[in-house]
């Protein structure tokens, strides 16, 4: 048999932000149970009181608050270093038989010089490739027979270091991103490693993005 307290929960769990709102405690939760009671009497099959689901709604909020925030923000505390890099351009390519084979003449390039900024990512089709924009022209002239669906200049990256218990600990990517969105910030990119990721955003929002993640620390 059904329960109001686990309707409830299910309800939240398939809605992130107003899961993460509740737990940090800045939803009105009577306004809240008007709002998802039909819902809720849906499921049930039958009528449901406000105060029922207010009930449910602060017994979840209390839980969602230790569960949801307190290995991750213990995570978070010891986020490592944080660099910025500007002047970037971010290509995307169509996956070719040649263009690994180009891929690796621009790599000769990148390690003549140690002070430019290069990442690069494949996915199922496609071929992402970050550089500084000193290299333009090089990746231009190197791949000018594959096709480019898409340039974008005038970028920054803000690149994190996590701690090593990050990969045990869910939600923290989903913590960090959150916060990115809930400030509007744009990601052209997100480009990660075990422990290390790196966001690629406009050079306009990158100071914006690099306070949020520095803030994390503070949590």
């Amino acid at each position: 048999m059904k329960t109001i307290s686990a309707v409830v929960e299910q309800y939240i769990k398939k809605k992130p932000f107003l899961q993460s709102a509740l737990a940090q405690g800045i939803i009105n939760l009577t306004s809240l149970s008007r709002q998802i009671r039909p819902e809720i009497a849906d499921v049930l099959g039958k009528d449901v009181k406000d105060g029922a689901i207010v009930m449910a709604l602060k017994r979840l909020s209390d839980d969602l608050e230790f569960r949801a925030t307190h290995r991750i923000v213990k995570v978070l505390k010891n986020i490592g270093e944080i660099t910025v890099r500007s002047n970037l351009t971010d290509y995307t390519f169509l996956s070719s038989e040649t263009i690994l084979a180009q891929q690796a003449k621009l790599l000769e390039k990148v390690h003549e010089n140690q002070d430019i900024f290069y990442t690069s990512s494949r996915g199922v089709n496609e071929i992402n490739i970050v550089v500084s924009n000193t290299l333009d022209n090089v990746v231009e002239d190197f791949f000018k027979d594959e096709r480019c669906t898409q340039k974008a200049t005038n970028l920054s990256s803000v690149t994190v270091k996590l701690p090593a218990e990050n990969v045990s600990v869910p939600g923290i990517y989903y913590f960090i991103f959150q916060r990115l969105a809930w400030e509007g910030i744009i990601l052209y990119e997100v480009i990660s490693t075990t422990n290390e990721f790196t966001i690629l955003v406009n050079d306009e929002q990158v100071d914006m993005a690099f306070r949020t993640i520095k803030d994390l620390k503070t949590l």
